[in-house]
């Protein structure tokens, strides 16, 4: 069975083993049987010295086994296989597993039931694990989701299904949407607790669910949970715990705060019951030390062995630091996340693309002449179709440069006349329906993008569907530049902002025409289409990030921060907000705390509003 391309639904298997060929042999069975059929199933040997590499090798329905050389442990076991699955296998969903794990014949049709059946998309569903004697297995039982909307909750109790804060490898279906935006578990952890980081970096901001009706059995060799004397291992578990929570970002502070006291709790019980006290806790100054030190990056992990190129283009951000994208530095200084993506392409490799444009009645002709000129001519890399929507009627100095714009741009120019003035997000939605590439720049009719931007930002978008950078602001004249705006660039940075603010500069995002669609589109946001469509991307699982350097020159103009206030803008907000929340994607907190603070700035008077921005700006996203 070789690599295709994705389709809907396309379900790959990962099977961690070590050592447990006779197990690996029943998990096997137990796949092949199940009634609703997979795609692929990749077996990852964990330098196993028994005959498990055989016994994969050889069995028919395995598609690829990959022996590792070395043993990596249930982390990086999870790492290989999850990154070999999603990039090599184009998996939309990957369902894991260890070696002594044995699903019933219907477990995979329940998770996905369960899935089709929820109203919404779940990132995780996880199975019921049970022991051999059917008793519910305690070492694999989910975390339930505490302090959820009662909506939320009603929608999985009504599928007979238990929303979710964390769960074990054991037998657990992940959209690969969501590891895109994720990353990989972090191999480092090796053993115990890498689960848990991970699954909460999974759904923090996502759905999980438990489902009862899907159940496979854990063929552990006892019968127990982590409560049990750990021995040696207690070194993995001290040193993992606190590297989830000091440098994980799968947890709220507050979560920080209450797993935490458990755990010491826990340890706590555990040293004052043990019999072999001083050898437990000299294993757990063992795990402290270990600690002090942040965990080695999972790509470092692999680089030698045969899954390195797909860890490479799944781990860009490991959990635990914010890759940015960043250009005109040494390798050495890029960030892990932009190297990645930049050797996972080859120049032939670049996708055709579409420019996305809009001009009404009120736009400066020079300005829109400045600007198709920046898309087109001045470009490095040209874009293979522009598409300009004239929205609604246009007095005769702008029809002269509409009626030019083949000859400014310097290449063909699609123009899409709307019959009347309909506002950017329907003019948008209409000129999408005209891109005739999966990739989409957009660009403004009165900013100007650096003849750099395309050739920065489209070969980057193989593994996104939404791509920003920062922009520098100016008045009148683009010799003369402001401040520059930059926004976080990494999934995690961008996904925690929106739920305060919009985490792009609109003028220089790169879409992926799909997505958008998927979406919406950008119709139904008022005068913040913008957030409003990239919010319900993100809600979806967009794969985002922004580029550190800008690309586009922003005309800031006298009446800019005029528009971002008044009666009008505050209730355009509050309709925003309250949209937001209508979805799940800010929670009842986030929207109080938005109203507080997003009000108040669009009531401001428009002096003291430039002051306000620019003032905050200053400390949070502007740079000169």
């Amino acid at each position: 069975m070789g690599a295709q391309m994705p389709t809907p639904e396309r379900i790959v298997a990962v099977v961690v083993a070590y050592n447990r060929a006779q197990l690996l042999t029943e998990n096997l069975t137990a796949l092949t049987n199940q009634t609703h059929p997979l795609d692929a199933i990749v077996v990852i040997n964990n330098a196993s010295t028994d005959t498990t590499e055989q016994v994969a090798t050889h069995f028919p329905a395995v598609s690829e086994t990959i022996t590792l050389p070395r043993n990596t442990g249930g982390a990086g076991g999870f790492a290989a296989g999850i990154a070999r699955a999603v990039h090599h296998w184009n998996a939309s969903l990957v369902w894991i597993m260890d070696d002594d794990t044995v699903p019933t014949p219907t477990a995979l049709s329940e998770l996905l039931r369960a899935r089709e059946q929820y109203p919404g998309q779940p990132a995780l569903l996880a199975s019921k694990a049970v022991w051999i004697d059917g008793t519910e297995h305690p070492m694999n039982r989910p975390r339930s989701r505490p302090l959820l909307s009662a909506r939320l909750a009603a929608h999985a109790h009504a599928i007979n299904a238990l929303p979710i804060r964390t769960a074990s490898f054991v037998s657990i279906l992940i959209d690969a949407r969501a590891v895109h935006a994720e990353g990989l578990p972090l191999a480092a952890y090796f053993l115990w607790n890498d689960d848990f980081e991970y699954t909460s970096r999974l759904l923090k901001n996502r759905i999980g669910l438990y489902v009862p009706a899907s159940v496979v059995v854990h063929k552990t060799a006892k019968f127990g949970n982590s409560t049990a004397n750990p021995g040696p291992r207690f070194t993995n578990e001290v040193r993992n715990k606190l590297w989830a929570f000091r440098y994980s970002h799968g947890l709220y502070p507050v979560e920080k705060w209450l797993y935490g006291g458990k755990t010491v709790l826990r340890w706590a019980h555990l040293l004052g019951t043990a019999t072999e006290r001083r050898k437990l806790f000299s294993y757990a100054m063992k795990g402290a030390q270990q600690a002090a030190q942040p965990p080695t990056p999972t790509t470092e992990i692999f680089a030698d062995t045969p899954v390195a190129a797909d860890v490479r283009a799944v781990a860009a951000d490991e959990g635990h630091y914010p890759p940015s994208l960043t250009l005109g530095l040494p390798p050495s200084q890029s960030s892990i996340a932009f190297q990645n993506i930049l050797d996972a392409y080859t120049a032939d490799e670049v996708p055709p693309f579409s420019v996305l444009m809009s001009t009404y009645d009120g736009d400066n002709p020079d300005f829109l002449r400045s600007s198709l000129k920046s898309v087109g001519t001045a470009q490095q890399l040209k874009p293979d179709q522009i598409v300009l929507v004239q929205d609604g009627p246009v007095r005769p100095e702008l029809a002269a440069v509409i009626e030019q714009a083949a000859v400014i741009a310097g290449q063909p120019v699609d123009v899409v006349p709307l019959e009347h003035n309909s506002g950017l997000a329907v003019a948008l939605d209409r000129g999408l329906e005209h891109c005739t590439h999966e990739i989409v720049a957009r660009a403004d009719a009165d900013d100007i993008s650096l003849p750099t931007r395309f050739a920065v930002q489209i070969p980057l978008m193989k593994h996104l569907d939404l791509l920003g950078s920062a922009l520098t602001e100016f008045d009148q004249d683009p010799q003369h530049l402001g401040l520059t705006r930059a926004l976080p660039t990494s999934a995690y940075a961008i996904r925690s902002i929106a739920r305060l603010r919009d985490p792009f500069n609109h003028p220089t995002v790169v879409l992926r025409k799909t997505a958008v669609l998927a979406a919406g589109g950008y119709s139904g946001g008022a005068t913040m289409e913008d957030y409003w469509l990239f919010a319900r991307m993100i809600h979806r699982g967009a794969r985002v990030a922004n580029v550190r350097e800008p690309l586009v020159l922003y005309r800031v103009g006298a009446g800019a921060y005029k528009r971002r206030g008044g009666i009008a803008m505050a209730r355009t907000e509050l309709q925003l907000q309250r949209s937001l929340r209508s979805i799940g994607f800010t929670t009842m907190w986030q929207f109080l705390r938005n109203m507080a603070v997003r009000l108040p700035y669009r009531l401001l008077p428009a002096k003291a509003r430039r002051v306000l921005y620019q003032s905050v700006g200053k400390l949070l996203w502007f740079r000169r």
